[in-house]
């Protein structure tokens, strides 16, 4: 009951929020006009705003939850994924951006459940710094041509966001690794046993590691050739 009452805090509605407002805004960009792109965005303003504030108030009032941790990279890849195939489909940004950038954050999301019952991958600051740089080079794209600044003030800032969201993918994907292999670390560690110590037990027997009953097996074979153990107990390894 704990942990469903958690999930409905202001943080993880806000994040709801943003998420209902994006089909919003694609209606709105869709329209076209001077008053349909001034409507959109606000509306993609006011919902990359949510991300800012949910963040804050998570973090400030101990509202960090699992559900948010991962809803809210969920909702920031839905609403500029909109906004990015909206603008490639209207032809004024180029669809190779639009699939690098879009290939990176389906993947984070994929690893994000690929590892999640070793740990939760939560945004990093780097991630953040990609989510502002995406804000603003949208932004400047859906400002209307009356309004717009030069072209080349609009690619820098593309050109600059796609980098981070290059780079910041690559560490994701190398967080995901570090939480797959602290998976098998414990297993090998509780063992006792070495790497030197797992080739004392021949190539044929390694299924056997870490057991409890393999182990005295292998303390009555050793009183066997010491003479200490029983003489007529057979060994358990003898060949067949």
């Amino acid at each position: 009951m704990t942990n469903e009452a958690g999930i409905w805090n202001v943080a993880n509605v806000l994040t709801m929020v943003r998420i209902v407002l994006v089909p919003v805004f694609v209606g709105f960009l869709l329209a076209g006009g001077t008053v349909g792109r001034l409507a959109a965005l606000a509306t993609f303003c006011v919902a990359s705003l949510t991300d800012l504030v949910d963040g804050r108030l998570a973090r400030s009032r101990g509202l960090v939850t699992d559900f948010g941790k991962i809803a809210d990279p969920v909702a920031d890849k839905a609403l500029t994924g909109a906004a990015l195939i909206c603008l490639s489909a209207l032809g004024e940004l180029p669809w190779w951006v639009t699939g690098v950038v879009m290939f990176r954050e389906i993947g984070v999301t994929a690893l994000r459940f690929w590892v999640i019952r070793q740990g939760v991958i939560a945004a990093s600051r780097g991630g953040k710094a990609k989510t502002l740089l995406q804000v603003i080079a949208i932004s400047l794209y859906l400002l209307p041509a009356t309004l717009s600044p030069p072209a080349i003030v609009r690619e820098l800032f593309m050109a600059a966001a796609v980098v981070v969201t290059v780079v910041t993918g690559v560490d994701y994907v190398v967080q995901a690794m570090r939480l797959r292999r602290s998976e098998v670390r414990p297993s090998s560690e509780g063992s006792g046993l070495g790497e030197a110590g797992s080739w004392s037990w021949g190539r044929g027997h390694q299924g056997h590691q870490g057991r409890p009953r393999a182990r005295r097996r292998v303390s009555w074979r050793a009183r066997s050739w010491t003479g200490c153990g029983p003489a007529a107990r057979p060994s358990p390894w003898r060949s067949r």
